[in-house]
């Protein structure tokens, strides 16, 4: 397998890179959420959030990763959608309650925080499971009635999902650098994921094929199966039907930790995954 190269990837060439004399702005509001977006974020490899952020983009507003608080950082994204009008990105995480009781943010709702920042957005970005498609907090019987980012933006928006629980920190990075290189958002598909990453399943990519295709199945964490790094898949692995790219990119995730993909880039994985080993009835 080929180490990850960001460049090729994203389609950037040296000329590019050296020609950047500006960075890209971000607002990142957070809804109902974890944090681990933000927490994934910053821990990008190829290239490093610090590279990203020295070079390439500007997180100008968001509730953790800001220095300034309270009134002051709230004033700051205020100047933000003026001064950079039709520039600046929109990031949002996390499920967004349909009341205005389960969440506000300097005393306004999440939800009309949200639709003010989109307005006048070059792109918003669902980073995560939980804004991509509702997440934890719209699964089951949930009281908040959160919805999905994408119930809240005009069609006319332009609006990629970024799935994952979290999503890899190199897609994330990766998303907001295509956009700062070629000023639009990367190519899409049929779900509004960029393609680089999610075009294909994390069986398809997965180091652990080779023992599926020879029928090598562990039939639990702890036989002599599983101590071999055989296939997880009669574990209830959900890689065959995940679009996401955990393997591709060598990333030291759920798979190569020993565990099966529970799908957490897919719709609804909270509510028909499979967890721990044992199959949904």
């Amino acid at each position: 397998m080929q180490p990850y190269n960001w460049l090729e990837t994203i389609n950037v060439t040296e000329e590019m890179l050296n020609k950047t004399d500006h960075r890209l702005p971000i607002i990142w509001i957070s809804a109902l959420d974890c944090t681990g977006c933000k927490e994934a974020f910053t821990r990008s490899f190829e290239p490093s959030s610090l590279d990203a952020i020295l070079n390439f983009i500007s997180l100008e507003y968001s509730e953790l990763l800001s220095v300034a608080s309270g009134f002051q950082v709230e004033e700051h994204k205020e100047t933000i959608f003026e001064k950079y009008k039709g520039q600046y990105v929109l990031a949002v995480e996390g499920g967004i309650p349909g009341s205005d009781e389960f969440l506000m943010i300097a005393g306004k709702s999440v939800r009309e925080e949200i639709i003010q920042a989109a307005k006048n957005a070059k792109a918003v970005i669902a980073v995560g499971s939980c804004s991509a498609w509702g997440g934890i907090t719209s699964a089951g019987s949930n009281p908040t009635n959160s919805v999905d980012l994408r119930t809240l933006i005009p069609d006319d928006i332009p609006v990629a999902l970024v799935p994952g629980c979290p999503p890899i920190p190199e897609v994330i990075v990766g998303t907001f650098l295509h956009i700062h290189f070629h000023g639009e958002l990367p190519e899409l598909d049929k779900k509004l994921r960029p393609k680089a990453f999610y075009q294909t399943t994390v069986h398809m990519t997965c180091h652990r094929k080779p023992y599926f295709d020879q029928k090598l199945f562990a039939e639990s964490y702890d036989d002599e199966g599983a101590r071999k790094g055989y296939c997880l898949f009669k574990l209830g692995c959900k890689g065959p039907t995940a679009f996401n790219a955990c393997e591709s990119i060598v990333s030291e995730r759920c798979i190569s930790a020993g565990f099966t993909c529970i799908g957490c880039s897919e719709k609804n994985f909270w509510d028909k995954g499979s967890f721990c080993g044992k199959k949904k009835k």
